[in-house]
């Protein structure tokens, strides 16, 4: 099939104007064959996303409370952008339905998955393209995980047959056929499965925004746009809390090694960012973009001989686990051993933590450093950059900036920095500034 798969966000389609831009940058390129929709955005500030709106209608049928009128703005949301763009489809009997099932009782996942069915039979519509109902493509297994080969399978055919498409994203069906929808990016998570299913050549994910940035422009307001990104540099930037795609959303075209362009539907003749799945670039930037969170707690523990006693990272760790919960990182030294832990996870265990490690481990000392920043440096040419380290903990220092924790990861592909909380802005903007020239 191959082609080219055209995912749009939520503000690309929160309106009709916008729907209008989609249908533009749809027709500018014959190749882009299948479009995955979500449901429309905030069409400003002060306004409310159809999703959140059809929770809240949910809620307030659920609590018996009178739901007139948040329907209405439902209804109005989807008639409004029918009625200015001049179809012909009889949205008002889809909402109907919509309505009677919920109240009737159908569940959150049928109530949530209508803004992204509801848009993306306007937009079938006014693409002349065929809409397929991602309940008939997406499938989850009787225990609602995901079932990647039905889904292939069946995804595979309808998208041959039909040649050009509008599969609405976030949601699929049980093996009852009940509506079930993906916990986390769920419509980047349909562009994608329909991106592997077609084989596509491209993967476009559009948005508002004109790609990834190296850093957070709301944190560093002269932050450099990244032309060009690998999958292992993602995930390592989105794990450490960049706005980007989250991997579980793009899983299914990493799989398949399909790249990804990231565009931005207001500014179509930019050519946002590219993600694919390696790059070969001798030249190119030592350092490809900055990510950091806030809230950390590292338990420094000590102990002489650490080294030689056999499992004593296991019992620690095991303290830890007895908790559900994660570690971030694990630095170490001859006698010292650092757990790091994110503080909404940890919550109120600290001290019996602290405790089980006193008793399973018998250290010399247990040391509670809190209120840690972690930012991570991210680049693939850093394992071949003379003096990367030297200039990351030189813009630091030159910031007045102490760094309180050092961690690199044996693929040599970021830097990890502890830093206070309060120092975290400051440091963001030191270490962008140290590299950004060279992008």
């Amino acid at each position: 099939m191959a082609g080219i798969v055209a995912k749009f966000g939520g503000s690309s389609l929160a309106d009709a104007a916008q729907l209008e831009k989609v249908k533009k940058i749809i027709e500018a390129n014959p190749e882009r064959r299948y479009v995955v929709p979500s449901a429309p955005g905030k069409r400003h500030s002060d306004d409310t996303k159809v999703t959140d709106l059809l929770y809240m209608f949910q809620k307030s049928v659920q609590y018996g409370h009178d739901s007139t009128e948040i329907f209405r703005k439902i209804f109005e949301r989807y008639v409004g952008i029918r009625d200015a763009l001049h179809l012909s489809i009889p949205i008002e009997e889809y909402l109907e339905t919509v309505r009677e099932n919920v109240m009737k009782g159908a569940s959150e996942d049928y109530t949530a998955s209508r803004g992204e069915y509801l848009n993306g039979l306007l937009l079938a519509d006014l693409l002349g393209y065929e809409f397929i109902d991602a309940a008939e493509v997406v499938f989850f297994d009787k225990r609602g995980k995901y079932d990647a080969a039905k889904t292939i399978d069946h995804m595979e055919t309808r998208l041959l047959k039909a040649g050009r498409a509008v599969i609405p994203g976030f949601y699929g069906s049980m093996p009852d056929g009940s509506i079930k929808t993906f916990s986390r990016g769920g419509s980047d998570v349909t562009g994608a499965i329909v991106a592997a299913a077609a084989s596509a050549d491209l993967y476009e994910n559009w948005t508002d925004v004109s790609g990834f940035f190296m850093a957070d422009p709301r944190i560093v307001k002269n932050a450099k746009k990244i032309d060009c990104i690998t999958y292992k540099e993602l995930r390592e930037l989105s794990y450490m809390g960049a706005s980007v795609l989250h991997e579980d959303s793009i899983f299914p075209v990493y799989q398949a090694a399909i790249p990804i362009n990231v565009r931005n539907t207001n500014a179509p003749e930019e050519s946002g960012t590219m993600i694919v799945p390696m790059i070969e670039d001798e030249d190119g930037p030592a350092v490809t973009g900055i990510a950091g969170k806030k809230n950390f707690t590292v338990l420094s523990i000590e102990k002489n001989g650490m080294n030689t006693e056999l499992g004593f990272g296991r019992k620690v760790l095991a303290c830890i686990e007895k908790y559900s919960i994660p570690f971030e990182h694990m630095p170490s030294s001859i006698d010292t051993l650092c757990v790091v832990l994110e503080d909404s996870k940890v919550k109120d265990n600290i001290n019996d933590i602290i405790d089980d490690i006193h008793r399973v481990c018998e250290p010399d000392s247990v040391e509670v450093v809190g209120h840690m920043a972690l930012i991570a440096t991210v680049g693939r040419r850093m394992i071949r950059s003379v003096g990367c380290a030297a200039r990351l903990f030189g813009a630091l220092a030159d910031a007045n900036i102490n760094i309180r924790m050092i961690d690199q990861g044996s693929s040599e592909l970021n830097i990890i920095v502890g830093v206070e909380n309060d120092d975290f802005e400051k440091a963001m903007n030191a270490i962008h500034n140290a590299f950004a020239g060279e992008n």
